[in-house]
């Protein structure tokens, strides 16, 4: 059973007087909450199992057809340096779309858990950490203060650099 929540693209961030406000999808990585700006969410599905494809980085879990679509499925606790997410009951693929190069490719992240799309002020948005965060600064947009937590406001951009996750291990060729 497939389930998706479609996010309209032409959807545009309400204005506040006082300050811009914009629409954030949050979500659960193990211990951690973190967000991404709405406009980059194309959906959410239920969890499925990837295909598996060869010579991929660890943070490649596969790809899944996606209306004929073959889209690849980011592990993102892999891809910050952390150990592989399990599948749990509310594991989810969060659909988005990343630009790179100026072409624009959809790939799936896998999660933990959707929270909530929540509703963030420009003047509740905190500069990057230098330290204290277990996500390198560089993949960090700001860091937003919710209800007394700080939730991660990632940047899409950084997070799925093709480049940086093209980046194969060296192996060994000794026998």
């Amino acid at each position: 059973m497939r389930t998706a929540l479609p996010v309209p693209a032409s959807h545009q961030p309400p204005v506040v007087v006082g300050g811009a406000t914009a629409l954030y999808l949050a979500f659960r990585l193990a211990d951690e909450v973190y967000a991404i700006d709405i406009l980059r969410i194309r959906e959410i599905l239920e969890y499925r199992v990837p295909t598996g494809v060869p010579m991929m980085p660890p943070s490649v879990r596969g790809v899944i057809n996606l209306r004929g679509a073959v889209v690849p499925v980011i592990d993102l606790a892999v891809r910050f340096g952390g150990g592989a997410t399990g599948v749990g009951k509310r594991s989810c693929i969060v659909i988005v779309e990343a630009t790179h190069a100026g072409t624009t490719q959809i790939l799936g992240l896998m999660v933990d858990g959707v929270n909530a799309v929540m509703d963030i002020g420009a003047d509740r948005i905190e500069p990057p950490p230098a330290f204290g965060t277990a996500v390198s600064s560089d993949f960090i947009a700001g860091m937003a203060r919710v209800d007394g937590r700080f939730v991660v406001i990632l940047d899409m951009a950084r997070v799925l650099s093709i480049d940086d996750m093209a980046v194969i291990p060296a192996r060994s060729t000794d026998a």
